[in-house]
């Protein structure tokens, strides 16, 4: 039953749905624009509320309004069928083109068409009554008089009209018979009113407009009820922002200015929560940082100050130990003087306005002169270097130095943590234009919620930060800057106890 009675609305309003086809893309229009800009929302809220509170002030007005009424006598009509009768009997005789002899037929016509309220009499021109209704009693009549009647009447209807006439009613029309005999039909008769109740005024309700003003205020809250909640929505978590709970998003409803204006509070949210955590991440870092340090700043110089004590208290019982301790102390000073220099070459290239000599360099000769210069140190460590180089030249804007300061950091970590004897593949290749370069070795695993880690300045797997077990944990930080100011990247990656890092580097000069 449902599904018929949908059919049959379907089938009736389908006219009225095309007739109104050709408005739908500007209705769209306008309802897009509407709903973008809220001035014109409110715009049409008001117009919406004047416009029924208006229809409620006159229903309600119809319904309370006070009206004043006033009894009257209306003639108009009644006198106007006085005039018709007159008409009627003088068309009527002459017509018919009746004798002022047919005294029969004449009699006839005035009965047929008098009244009870009249008079019908027909006179010469003298005055003397020739025919005359049943009900008139007149045998002569004062022709001027009744002239002068007849035209006081039709004076009295141009001013004051039929509604207001008072007394006798008298109607004076010429009749001219077949026989060329003239005389003139009159009617007298006094009106008969038809009682009338006319309004004189009305006053509009007080009652009716307060309604009407009640009902504005009222469906205007209904229908801006939901922006004025999105508004306090908005309102709310600004202030929960401004307590620190940056976690906090205002919802996008619409496509308003109030929507525009809640993304810009959710990207400020976001970018302000975004600093905090850098903040607090470098604040941490920081700290890790002072520590990592502490650690391996102090431990060759506590190593250097303990034997340089030796030898000062002479501490030794030949000049071979002496040589000893001295060697030993040496090699911490080194093994210092390196960290220092890794520590200060991080802090250049992590400041500001460090410039590159760039010039066009072939990484392929590059590589392959790093890797012969690491053939004594592969094969003291017991590894075996393959190659995956291609033959073709690539060539791209750098900082050689810097590029190759790079291949030797990855290099050296590569000899550092391999497992011995072992392989280490480097391979050197293009693709979308970039130039790829990747080192691949056989160590212990590394988690992978530690590989992005492992860019970190001073970070290390190892956490006791053991000499014998790892460097400064700078390398990978410097690869990283000096990658990252050639507009380049790297990344790692690790699969069961293989881990692999690449270096991306744009061909095209920046």
């Amino acid at each position: 039953m449902k599904r018929l009675f949908y059919g049959l609305v379907k089938f009736f309003t389908a006219p009225i749905r095309l007739m109104l086809r050709p408005l739908k893309k500007p209705y769209k229009k306008v309802e897009r624009r509407v709903n973008q800009n809220l001035r014109w929302q409110l715009i049409v809220v008001f117009a919406i509320c004047l416009f029924s509170s208006v229809m409620m002030f006159f229903l309600g007005n119809s319904f309370f309004q006070k009206r004043s009424y006033y009894t009257d006598v209306d003639y108009s009509k009644s006198i106007h069928d006085m005039q018709n009768q007159s008409y009627y009997i003088v068309s009527e005789i002459y017509n018919k083109q009746t004798s002022s002899k047919d005294k029969e037929n004449i009699e006839n016509i005035i009965n047929k068409h008098n009244s009870s309220n009249t008079k019908i009499l027909i006179s010469d021109l003298q005055g003397k009554i020739l025919y005359k209704s049943s009900n008139a009693e007149e045998s002569y009549i004062d022709i001027s008089m009744a002239l002068k009647n007849s035209i006081k009447f039709n004076q009295s209807m141009n001013t004051e009209g039929y509604e207001n006439y008072k007394g006798e009613f008298i109607a004076f029309y010429p009749l001219q018979f077949k026989d060329g005999e003239v005389s003139y039909v009159i009617l007298k008769g006094v009106p008969i009113g038809d009682i009338t109740r006319k309004e004189i005024n009305r006053e509009n309700s007080f009652i009716a407009l307060l309604w009407a003003v009640i009902f504005f205020i009222g469906l205007f809250f209904v229908i801006t009820g939901k922006k004025v909640q999105y508004l306090q929505s908005i309102a709310t978590t600004i202030m929960n922002m401004s307590k620190g709970d940056l976690k906090q998003r205002v919802p996008l409803i619409g496509e308003d200015e109030l929507t525009v204006l809640a993304q810009n509070i959710n990207f400020m949210a976001e970018e302000l929560n975004n600093k905090i955590e850098v903040e607090r991440e470098l604040e941490k870092t920081k700290s890790e940082l002072i520590t990592n340090v502490s650690h391996d700043l102090r431990t060759p110089l506590t190593s250097i100050l303990g034997y340089l004590n030796l030898i000062k208290d002479k501490k030794f019982s030949d000049e071979n130990q002496l040589m000893e301790y001295s060697g030993i102390a040496y090699n911490k000073s080194v093994k210092l003087k390196k960290l220092i220099d890794e520590l200060f070459e991080y802090t250049k290239l992590s400041g500001e306005g460090v410039k590159l000599n760039i010039s066009l360099i072939s990484l392929n000769e590059l590589l392959e002169q790093l890797l012969e210069e690491f053939v004594p140190v592969f094969e003291e460590n017991n590894l075996v270097i393959i190659k995956d180089i291609k033959k073709d030249n690539i060539m791209l804007y750098a900082d050689g130095e810097k590029i190759a300061r790079v291949f030797e950091n990855l290099l050296g970590n590569a000899i550092r943590y391999s497992y011995k004897p072992g392989e280490i593949k480097v391979g050197l290749y293009q693709e979308d234009e970039k130039s790829i370069f990747y080192i691949s070795n056989r160590a212990n695993n590394i988690p992978k919620d530690e590989l992005n880690k492992v860019f970190d300045r001073f970070y290390r797997v190892e956490k006791s930060r053991s000499e014998s077990t790892g460097g400064s944990g700078l390398g990978l930080a410097i690869c990283k800057n000096i990658i990252k100011l050639h507009k380049g990247s790297m990344c790692a990656s690790s699969e069961g106890d293989s881990i692999t890092f690449k270096v991306y580097l744009n061909n095209k000069a920046e």
